[in-house]
């Protein structure tokens, strides 16, 4: 597992992200490459820890091998170590880009020293392999004449493709925007995920025998009678396709549902001033920062430019990280950032021991970028939105707040107290929600009759549990975070390779694909 001495003689080294100053000024990869060498005593400071908890339920949930790959990578053995990634992951450039990494904070090094650089590692792993030529699409010889449609081309749908495609199912991926990818291509940023990276894998799965169906709008039909349907059309720069969720039932010998988890939260809903001109979703807000990048490199002007104005970003994590990276990038005047919890501590507290994922305060991309253009990190902390001002004419002008005090609930309301005399009113000509979401579109799952469940209150989700990922109706599963709600990337693939094994069982009797080893009830959620 590495060099025996390498924790103590290497120290922790995370391969750097472009200057700040410099990244700020384009939509380009935020990441460098770093030397073979570098990797390999990164690699060298993996223990021989007995038990590898980075490989834990509070871990990897796709059980990646990562002591194996980072011996691997130690001895200089880089196709060896591929092929250890690729046995637990379909897309590690996807998860060595976007996932925050608990296995580093699920760490053994971790207890003592700072944890091994485990995501770098990933990353450089499978850069390399497309690099030399490694990954080459790989079809199945043989098919078993058994059809699978699925809905959604998010990391979890992907997963389940590449799962049931290699044992010979003929797998339909129908996705309504007009590129595959779901979250992947239009959720997260170029900067942090670029879209040729996504592409490059749906072309190998393409070459492998998926089909993939983009434009599709999976629902009801009425929808093409209203005026609604052709918005939605100009927006996606496509001809939408009616395909009827019945028809895939009776066309196909099994349906999987990843349609992910669409419907926002909007905590600020019933604020005065919401219905005013300059409120947006975030999603909304990166969605057509993406497209019109990809489109015309944002010179069609089909997104919500954040030139030259002041942003509010309501709402942390990695969505709001990606609205202060983007609205920077658009030039804005300045961006200020809410987050209605209390700010982090330095580091770990005692009722978050390890291995859970630690709690603590970090630097995004995002938040460099901001100091070092503006001077001061973009966040304040224990901020609550009471009402949105106008002009007088309908357009959004500032942001009125109050800090609130956790340690003193509201008795029958809720667990913090306003501090009198803290109220303030943020100049504002944007703001960008970035508040999360409660669950998927429910609309296919009722033309099924697919049953919700309510598993964190005011979330509502299909009913499908992990591990078998079979709805109450014959032949539908689902999977991802239309099934277990908003959470990461990884969590996704994990869903997606689970619900393909369940598939491939309920189609054949058996399988060779591998389960999920890890139940629901130990997820990591970090920023999720």
């Amino acid at each position: 597992m590495g060099k025996p001495t390498g924790f103590k003689e290497y120290p922790r080294h995370p391969v750097p992200y472009r200057k700040p100053s410099v990244r700020v000024d384009d939509f380009l990869e935020i990441f460098t490459a770093s030397e073979e060498q570098h990797l390999g005593q990164q690699g060298a400071r993996c223990m021989d820890c007995g038990v590898p908890f980075c490989q834990s339920n509070n871990g990897c949930p796709i059980d990646n091998l990562i002591p194996e790959w980072n011996d691997l990578v130690y001895n200089g053995r880089w196709k060896d170590a591929l092929d250890r990634l690729h046995k637990t992951n379909n897309f590690p450039e996807f998860t060595g880009r976007t996932c925050p990494a608990p296995c580093e904070g699920a760490c053994v090094l971790g207890i003592i020293e700072p944890p091994v650089t485990i995501k770098n590692i990933e990353n450089a792993i499978i850069d390399r392999g497309f690099e030399e030529g490694w990954v080459t699409a790989n079809p199945p010889q043989t098919r078993t004449g058994k059809r699978v449609a699925i809905v959604g081309s998010g990391p979890s749908g992907l997963a389940a493709a590449a799962q049931l495609n290699k044992v010979g199912h003929q797998v339909t991926v129908y996705e309504r925007a007009d590129r595959i990818g779901g979250l992947l291509m239009y959720g997260i940023p170029n900067m942090k995920l670029d879209k040729g990276v996504v592409a490059r894998r749906v072309n190998l799965l393409k070459e492998e025998g998926v089909t993939f169906v983009t434009c599709a709008h999976v629902g009801k039909k009425e929808d093409f009678e209203t005026g609604h349907m052709t918005q939605i059309m100009e927006e996606r720069g496509c001809e939408m396709q009616y395909v009827d969720p019945q028809r895939l039932l009776d066309e196909n010998d099994a349906v999987l549902l990843a349609t992910g988890a669409t419907r926002s939260f909007d905590p600020t809903g019933r604020c005065p001033g919401r219905d005013l001109e300059g409120i947006h979703l975030a999603m909304d807000f990166l969605t057509r920062n993406t497209k019109s990048l990809l489109d015309s490199k944002l010179e069609n002007g089909q997104y919500i430019s954040a030139e030259g104005k002041n942003v509010i970003v309501i709402g942390g994590g990695d969505t709001g990280a990606d609205c202060i990276g983007t609205s920077l990038r658009h030039g804005c005047q300045s961006v200020v950032n809410f987050e209605l919890l209390d700010k982090p501590p330095a580091e770990r507290r005692d009722d978050n021991p390890w291995p859970q994922w630690p709690r603590v305060f970090r630097v995004d991309y995002s938040h460099a970028e901001a100091e070092e253009k503006f001077g001061s990190d973009p966040r304040n902390y224990q901020i609550l939105t009471k009402e949105y001002v106008g002009d007088g004419d309908g357009h959004l002008t500032a942001v009125r707040t109050v800090e609130i005090d956790w340690s003193t609930p509201t008795p029958g309301g809720p667990p913090w107290t306003e501090v009198k005399g803290t109220e303030k009113e943020w100049p504002a000509d944007l703001v960008f929600l970035a508040t999360g979401f409660v669950g998927p579109e429910k609309t296919v799952g009722e033309m099924l009759g697919v049953e919700m469940q309510n598993p964190r209150g005011n979330w509502e989700t299909f009913q499908a549990q992990h591990g078998e990922f079979a709805t109450n109706v014959e032949g539908v599963f689902a999977a991802g975070d239309c099934r277990r709600g908003q959470s990461l990337v990884v969590w996704a693939i994990n869903e997606g390779r689970g619900a393909a094994r369940s598939v491939d069982m309920y189609l054949q009797g058996s399988s060779s694909l591998p389960a999920p080893g890890i139940t629901m009830g130990t997820a990591v959620t970090a920023n999720a």
